[in-house]
């Protein structure tokens, strides 16, 4: 497995395993064999959060793998509930002690809302303590940045943003990488929406390397250095997915991948902020 190197020197798969399973009676179910399947494939970054409600069920499969604590990477996140300094400790040592870990690799900030600046003088009380190899944020842009660096002592590891073939975040991207900030894509394979398996470029380089198209755009990621966290349920899937270190995509088809830049996005931001907020504001 490749690495990316965090700006406190920690070394990141630069590929992980999402923990985000839906909702409904099964959903635990199709955690718990998923995550075995992906840890026994080989998967080391396993990433989940406060709002997906697996941690539990991924403490489970962690505790019974047998695997050395020191190989895996181990990301959660906390949840808007519970932004501010104490709200976000108790909130940390909570999903701590769901997972059965005695520390975390990476801890995020899920949204830039309510009170983040005190949670993230939290995250740098539990990073200082050894509590958490790294911290850092998800969906936090320019201006949430530019507020959270200017007030902070430590800077972000991670961004954890949308980043797929039909939105690259080339400017954001930018922007992080000036402030060395790795960057971490959720939204890959845009949940297999906007047809992107079926796009023409992306069609014709997976032929040129007998690949399919999921494993030319986390290829793509991946030597852009861009970390991933696909997902999926399959065990035919998760090993394609771990199969993309043996080639290279060439010069010419990097650029060809840039040039489907659409800023497409998975879902309506006015909808899913109003929601976020009308969450935020009910709690």
């Amino acid at each position: 497995m490749e690495t990316v190197t965090l700006n406190n020197g920690i070394e990141m798969p630069v590929e992980g395993f999402g923990g985000w399973f839906g909702t409904g009676k099964e959903k635990q179910q199709r955690c718990e064999e998923a995550v075995t399947t992906a840890l026994e494939l080989g998967f080391r970054l396993i990433d989940t959060a406060q709002a997906y409600g697996t941690e539990k069920t991924i403490g489970k499969v962690i505790a019974q793998s047998g695997i050395p604590r020191e190989e895996l990477f181990v990301t959660s996140k906390l949840w808007i509930t519970n932004t501010g300094y104490r709200k976000s400790k108790r909130a940390f040592f909570d999903s701590l002690a769901n997972l059965g870990l005695d520390y975390l690799d990476l801890y995020i900030i899920h949204e830039p809302l309510g009170d983040y600046m005190g949670s993230w003088r939290a995250l740098e009380d539990l990073y200082k303590e050894g509590r958490i190899r790294a911290i850092g944020v998800s969906n936090f842009y320019e201006r949430h940045l530019t507020d959270l660096i200017a007030k902070s002592e430590i800077k972000p590891a991670v961004d954890q943003i949308e980043i797929n073939p039909f939105k690259q975040q080339q400017k954001m991207r930018q922007v992080l990488l000036a402030n060395n900030i790795e960057v971490e894509a959720w939204g890959p394979l845009t949940q297999g929406k906007q047809d992107l398996f079926h796009d023409p470029t992306l069609t014709m380089i997976a032929q040129e390397h007998d690949r399919s198209v999921v494993q030319i755009i986390l290829r793509w990621l991946a030597q852009n250095s861009i970390v991933s966290i696909p997902k999926s349920t399959s065990k035919k899937h998760i090993q394609a997915n771990l199969d993309i270190f043996d080639f290279e995509l060439t010069t010419d088809e990097l650029v060809q991948i840039s040039s489907l830049d659409q800023q497409k996005e998975l879902a309506d931001k006015n909808k899913l902020s109003q929601l976020i907020s009308t969450i935020f504001n009910q709690t």
